[in-house]
């Protein structure tokens, strides 16, 4: 196969980038040494041009298996055969620990006599720049691009490593219990020379899994499924720089939503909306850490805007805006899915909705974490009051259409959000109060029970005249815009069943009828979007029914229990890989349904 379906993939990390890792044990995917650094393998873009590092046994036929390290980010990639068996340890050793910028890879023959091939083939500025390699020993390359980013790499191995046409490669055997260490590192790393190469690599994979299994153990959820629940707490903290405090909404970029149609995003950036939501569902699993870092890179983001402009919907990892969009024509995408784009022109667009996400979000921290200061208070305070006089004007939404802006109830609804929480922290804290954001909120409040509700359809629409229901509207209950059991939002649940629910998974909206998003083509149902559903009907009371589709879901995972941003029609997995908003929606579901079957079962003395 020229290229491996996108759920065949796992992830390592140091909570400085990703590498993607294939159950064939390539590294087809990695931007070095940053989120949004240029790649150094896209195989997984342009299977010719790309990039990648194989490491594979030479076995005539054998299968895979791929499983992660019990409660940490460490990848077994193991292959078996009627010749041997043999495993490959991924693992990157944490910023936190290592000053990190290192992948390491460790192949290990469990049986049999196993001979190898390793091909580190990197190409440098996304394909684009060439690069030359130097030789400074038999186990040891310098790779360096020739091009503007100026990367250099090195390589150390404890094989003998071979130079051919610009790459490096290694033939070697391995008997039963005997290893093949190989490690690839950004050059301005400070390096040991006099280190042991074997011995550091030894100590830092039993750091680096101590570190997971410390940190997975601070959560305070111990409910059902934690098996799945701590996993997706683990992509979320692998999506959380550490230099920043900003999380990610994925690693990759242009891993299409659609095969061929177009719809191929970079989403290497820190979106409001989606690092705000990851911040709810690491402060409920107790991680109040993470959300204080996130915090204070927001508030850092507030003095910088601060009397400039409104707030962005999206910020590079280091919180600058400008993201500028560009296409890649030297590759051809995944699976001929062109065009490939780095960089969002959504970040210019208006999407209202991200000041009701972080406003909560705030209120949330101010609640469960530490009490924000009143300087930061200032500066959301401007915020808020630029919301008093610009909410009631159409924008792109949630959904970030690019086919014109709608007056969208999901925007409408968090900024009724936005002004609430934000009544909410200052009445808490004794801050000085705006009215205007009182008068505001409640001319929201009733605007959406007039303006957007459907009296023939018994259902709150997408927007005011829309011909149908829109998933961002299962947000209403879970904001505490409605009660999750009133009669209305109950006919609305209906009405989304009906409309967008396909057995358990949920489709965003329907695009023939919907507001346009630029776009013709038929896209999967969204993952997020599935768990929501389950949250509502857990609320509701539907408990049965929440578990039941819960659990199929949780069948919809790809076999390491990571998750893109949707499922095609064969249920295969679409969108950049792992998403942290389908991670997180699948962490508040789990939390929310676990609570009221605990709730139940004491109620009837179970």
């Amino acid at each position: 196969m020229q290229y491996q379906p996108i759920e065949n993939y796992g992830i390592v990390g140091d909570l400085n980038t990703v590498a993607l890792i294939g159950l064939n044990g390539s590294i087809d995917f990695m931007c070095f040494p940053n989120f949004d650094s240029p790649s150094i393998f896209a195989a997984l873009l342009d299977s010719e041009k790309g990039g990648k590092f194989e490491l594979h046994p030479l076995f005539k036929t054998m299968k895979t298996k791929q499983l992660y390290m019990p409660d940490t980010n460490v990848l077994l990639t193991r292959f078996l055969s009627e010749d041997g068996v043999a495993e490959i340890m991924d693992f990157m050793p944490v910023e936190e620990l290592f000053n990190g910028k290192e992948l390491i890879r460790r192949v290990t023959t469990v049986r049999g006599n196993v001979e190898y091939k390793m091909n580190c083939k990197p190409r440098f500025n996304y394909g684009r720049s060439t690069h030359e390699v130097q030789k400074i020993n038999d186990r040891e390359v310098v790779f360096s691009s020739k091009g503007e980013d100026g990367l250099v790499l090195r390589l150390k191995s404890s094989v003998v490593l071979q130079i051919v046409d610009g790459d490096v490669v290694a033939d070697f055997s391995l008997s039963p219990n005997q290893t093949a260490d190989f490690l690839i590192e950004h050059v301005d790393k400070e390096h040991n020379q006099d280190r042991d190469f074997q011995t550091f690599i030894t100590d830092s994979l039993f750091q680096t899994v101590n570190y997971w299994k410390k940190w997975i153990g601070q959560s305070n959820y111990k409910g059902r499924w934690m098996e799945i629940v701590n996993r997706s707490a683990l992509v979320l903290k692998l999506l959380t720089s550490y230099n920043y405090g900003s999380i990610i909404a994925a690693p990759t970029f242009s891993l299409p939503e659609s095969i061929g149609s177009g719809r191929n995003w970079d989403y290497r950036y820190t979106w409001i909306r989606d690092a705000s939501f990851s911040m709810y569902a690491l402060i409920r699993l107790g991680y109040t850490e993470e959300a204080g870092k996130f915090m204070q890179w927001v508030e850092k983001l507030c003095q910088d805007i601060m009397g400039k402009s409104e707030l962005g919907i999206m910020y590079s990892i280091d919180g600058h805006r400008q993201l500028e969009e560009t296409t890649l024509d030297n590759f051809e995408g995944y699976e001929k899915s062109a065009p490939v784009r780095i960089g969002n022109n959504a970040y210019s667009q208006l999407q209202l909705d991200i000041y009701g996400e972080l406003l909560d979000s705030v209120y949330l921290y101010n609640k469960y974490g530490t009490p924000i200061s009143y300087d930061f208070w200032k500066n959301l305070e401007s915020q808020i009051d630029w919301l008093s006089s610009n909410w009631n004007q159409p924008d792109e939404g949630i959904w970030e259409v690019r086919g014109g802006k709608k007056n969208f109830l999901y925007s409408r609804l968090l900024c009724w959000v936005a002004f609430d929480r934000a009544i909410k922290i200052a009445e808490a804290r004794s801050f000085p109060l705006n009215e205007q954001w009182r008068r505001e909120r409640d001319i929201i409040y009733n605007s959406i029970y007039t303006d957007f509700w459907n009296e023939d359809k018994k259902a709150f629409m997408q927007y005011p005249g829309s011909p149908t229901v829109d998933a961002s509207t299962l947000l209403m209950p879970l904001i505490r815009f409605i009660s999750p059991k009133d009669p209305r939002w109950l006919s609305t649940l209906k009405r989304i069943e009906e409309e967008l629910v396909s057995d358990s998974l949920v489709y965003r909206y329907r695009p023939d009828i919907a507001a346009s998003d630029g776009f013709i083509s038929h896209e999967g149902t969204f993952s997020m979007c599935t768990f929501w559903y389950v949250e509502c009907l857990s609320r509701s009371g539907q408990l049965e029914k929440a578990r039941f589709y819960f659990e199929k879901m949780l069948g919809y995972a790809n076999h390491l229990g990571l998750y893109s941003e949707q499922l095609g029609f064969k249920g295969e997995h679409l969108g950049n890989f792992p998403q942290a908003f389908t991670h997180l929606g699948l962490i508040s579901a789990a939390y929310n349904l676990n609570k009221k079957l605990n709730e139940r079962t004491r109620k009837n003395g179970e």
